[in-house]
C-alpha cells in the first residue's frame, strides 16, 4: 500500500527528549522537532541559554546514573510514554598532550558523558517503545569514532567509535520489535562549544587560535566544503530521520562532515 505523508506538522502527537538540548547543535535539533510540530523535552547540566516555555526542560547530570533515572522518570511520569529518543549529550574536555597527559577520572567523566549515558536512556525507554512497537532512538555520534584525533580528545574517539558498534548492535534486537535505531556522525560544527575547545587547544599548544584552528584542519586532514558545518545543518538530517519519510531507515550511520572523511 503506498504511504502518503504530510510534511507539515509531521510530528505532531510525538513525544521526543534531546539531551544536551539547551545550546549549540542539541538546540537547533529540539527546536527542529518543535517546529515539525512534537512536544519537546530537553535536559541539561545547565539551564538553556536562550528561554524557550514550549520546551519542556529538565536539568540533570547524565554523566550520573542517577541522572540519566531522574529524566527516565519525569518523562514518563509526565508524558506517559516517549516516541523520539535523540542522544546527542556530548563532551570533551580533556587535556591535550596525548595518552600520557589523561588520567582514569579523565577517561571515566568522558566514558560516562559520552557512551554510557545514552546506554543507560536507552536501557530506560526501550521497554515503553517495544511494548507500543514503535520508536526512533538517534545516537549523535562524531567522526572522531574512525578519524580520531589522539592529540587531543583521545577519550572521546574512544566512546564515539564505542557509541557507534553500541548502536548497530542495538538496531539489530530492537528493529524487529518496531524501534527504529541510528547514528548520526557530524564532523566539526561551528558551536560555541567549539570555539572553547579551540581556546583550549591554543593554550596547551602556546599557540593563537588561528593556529589551533589550522592544527585541527590539518589533523581532519581538511575540510572539503571549506568550513565547519552549521548546528541547523545536522539539526535537518535529525529532522529528517525521525520523521515518517524515513521509516525504512535503520542499522544506518549517516556522516555530515563536510566530505571531510576521506575514505568511504
Amino acid at each position: 500500500m503506498e504511504q502518503i505523508f504530510n510534511f507539515d506538522n509531521e510530528l505532531s502527537g510525538k513525544i521526543a527528549l534531546v539531551t544536551g538540548g539547551t545550546k549549540g547543535t542539541g538546540r537547533a535539533i529540539a527546536e527542529r522537532l518543535l517546529q515539525a510540530g512534537a512536544t519537546v523535552i530537553i535536559t541539561a547540566r545547565n539551564a538553556p541559554e536562550k528561554e524557550n516555555n514550549k520546551l519542556h526542560f529538565i536539568p540533570s547530570d547524565l554523566s550520573k546514573a542517577a541522572g540519566t533515572q531522574k529524566v527516565i522518570s519525569e518523562v514518563l511520569s509526565t508524558y506517559g510514554r516517549l516516541d523520539i529518543l535523540v542522544n546527542n549529550l556530548g563532551s570533551s574536555v580533556t587535556p591535550a598532550g596525548g595518552f600520557n597527559m589523561l588520567t582514569d577520572e579523565d577517561w571515566e567523566s568522558t566514558l560516562q558523558a559520552n557512551l554510557l549515558a545514552p546506554v543507560r536512556l536507552d536501557r530506560g525507554f526501550l521497554p515503553q517503545m517495544i511494548a507500543q512497537k514503535s520508536g526512533v532512538i538517534i545516537h549523535i555520534a562524531s567522526i572522531q569514532g574512525k578519524l580520531p584525533l589522539y592529540d587531543s580528545t583521545l577519550p572521546y574517539a574512544a566512546a564515539k567509535a564505542g557509541l557507534r558498534n553500541y548502536s548497530k548492535s542495538l538496531s539489530n534486537e530492537v528493529t524487529p520489535k518496531g524501534v527504529r535505531v541510528l547514528t548520526v556522525s557530524p564532523g566539526w560544527i561551528n558551536t560555541t562549544a567549539s570555539t572553547a575547545w579551540l581556546g583550549e587547544i591554543a593554550r596547551n599548544s602556546n599557540s593563537t587560535i588561528a593556529e589551533a584552528q589550522q592544527n585541527v584542519m590539518d589533523a581532519l586532514g581538511g575540510i572539503p566544503y571549506g568550513r565547519p558545518a552549521q548546528p541547523e545543518e545536522v539539526a535537518e538530517l535529525v529532522g529528517f530521520l525521525v520523521s515518517p519519510r524515513a521509516n525504512y531507515l535503520t542499522g544506518t550511520e549517516f556522516v555530515i562532515d563536510g566530505g571531510t572523511v576521506p575514505t568511504i
